[in-house]
């Protein structure tokens, strides 16, 4: 569950030092400041009304760069990788990577939550169940979300009515190995079982990352995201590298050309950063002022 985060609506409340989602960029060769704004992958555009800098944010920018490119995950070249990612090899089904009852257990869980049947997902990774389960839990943990407004897809699209250039820091294809490639199916298939049967935990985690998220606490939002359950739900450190981590460095490491190129508005993943490997604190050991926009 804890690759997949979902939104509750609520109002911010004031802000501290690191109870901030937009920062701002500057120092270190630049001659115009850039700006780095953490999203939820699934959040309300609601929430962007809260920060109240951002119009300068966006206006003081000529680009944007998000995690990835929103528009080309509909292009059918990687709509028929993902479906090829999304398939188990040949020889293996989701009922052979699990015991009957962890299967009827899981199968139960489906249909409750998905109203279908488990035998319609059997030639598909069982991390395809996980991600379109925890959806439909994080509709459950909160009425009125609405999963077709994304805060990534928006702010690219409004960066394109104002002619400007958006860009990815990663491309889909890496996306989708880290989804789909990074974990053995097995592995994938324990932490799918671990989810269905702790469905209230998932819940209640996706609330509390919510709380933490819309009053832009990344303190407790980093503090949530490397809670562990002590069960196959935890992910391991190579996951993390794998998920968070690695990504962070990669991403650190692509920023400063992009910014000296124009000012830029990243706009990822509010989990990516906080922490001392999250990505303010990697900018500012390339020596960037890294500081809140109130």
């Amino acid at each position: 569950m804890k690759k997949t985060f979902a939104l509750l609506l609520l109002l911010c409340l004031a802000l501290g030092a690191q109870a901030q989602l937009l920062w701002k960029i500057s120092g270190n060769g630049l001659e115009r400041p850039s700006y780095i704004v953490g999203t939820h992958h699934l959040a309300p555009l609601s929430v962007k009304d809260s920060l109240k800098a951002l119009p300068q944010a966006i206006g003081q920018t000529n680009q944007v760069y998000g995690e990835v490119v929103m528009d080309d995950m509909m292009k059918p070249e990687t709509m028929q990788a993902m479906q090829q990612a999304m398939m188990l090899p040949a020889d293996t089904t989701l009922r052979s990577l699990l015991p009957p009852a962890q299967y009827d257990s899981v199968a139960a869980v489906v249909k409750q939550y998905l109203g279908a049947d488990l035998t319609l997902f059997d030639r598909l990774k069982p991390a395809t169940v996980t991600t379109q389960l925890a959806v439909a839990l994080g509709m459950k943990a909160l009425p009125g979300f609405n999963p077709q407004e994304q805060l990534d897809t928006w702010f690219q699209s409004q960066a394109r009515q104002a002619g400007k250039k958006v860009g990815g820091l990663e491309t889909i294809g890496h996306q989708i190995d880290v989804l789909y490639n990074s974990q053995s199916s097995l592995r994938q298939a324990r932490q799918l079982y671990c989810t269905a049967t702790h469905i209230k935990q998932s819940i209640d985690q996706i609330q509390r990352l919510t709380r933490a998220y819309l009053t832009q606490d990344l303190d407790e939002l980093l503090a949530l995201t490397e809670e562990k359950m002590g069960n196959d739900c935890d992910s391991t450190p190579q996951e993390d590298e794998a998920l968070i981590y690695g990504r962070n460095t990669n991403w650190a490491g692509l920023m400063p050309a992009i910014m000296q190129q124009a000012p830029t508005l990243f706009v990822v993943g509010a989990a990516h950063l906080p922490g001392s490997r999250g990505v303010l604190s990697l900018l500012r050991a390339k020596g960037y002022t890294v500081e809140p926009m109130q």
